[in-house]
């Protein structure tokens, strides 16, 4: 279903970046070639090195590092991005990218990528509901970006609502949905 296809994977802070290392090991299961990218604040729940074993890429944090003399990585991996997928996405990715604001590696890599971008929104069910966060998730629906909604649930603060990142077959799921068009 989704052999071959390369997919970057944006981590943000939060702590259910830990489900991502979940997400990249189901899309090498199908064969994917996954490439993550990872804000400051996602390496603070989880290692890049996790990233790189599970993934067998080399993951990026900081766009001011060169992987290859000869390419900038977020535009290379836009390029070849055929979808980019962030998850976690909390509340400040979501702000940062519908007001066109591009100051790290995950964001100007969404800036430049013509792929579909697919958010899986995690967070505290109070931020999830503040009205600022919904404009700016409508906004970016608006302008053709893909969500994966998040579920009821038990959140990491000990609350119970809607925040938490939806399951792993849930993101999978909309990934082939947008493959098959």
């Amino acid at each position: 279903m989704l052999k071959g296809k390369v997919i970057v994977l944006g981590v943000c802070g939060g702590v259910a970046a830990y489900w991502s290392v979940e997400i990249v090991g189901q899309l090498k299961n199908m064969n994917a070639d996954v490439h993550v990218i990872m804000t400051e604040n996602a390496t603070k729940f989880v290692t890049p090195l996790t990233f790189q074993t599970i993934s067998q890429n080399t993951v990026t944090v900081n766009m001011f590092v060169k992987h290859n003399s000869q390419e900038c990585i977020h535009i290379s991996l836009a390029k070849r991005a055929d979808f980019l997928l962030v998850a976690p996405a909390t509340a400040n990715i979501i702000g940062k990218v519908s007001n066109g604001i591009a100051d790290d590696a995950l964001s100007t890599t969404i800036m430049a990528t013509a792929a579909p971008v697919i958010f899986c929104p995690a967070m505290n069910d109070k931020m999830w509901a503040n009205k600022i966060v919904q404009e700016n998730v409508n906004k970016l629906k608006e302008h053709g970006y893909h969500f994966v909604a998040p579920e009821y649930g038990k959140m990491a603060c000990g609350d119970k609502g809607v925040g938490r990142l939806a399951k792993i077959e849930s993101i999978v799921d909309k990934l082939i949905e947008i493959d098959k068009g």
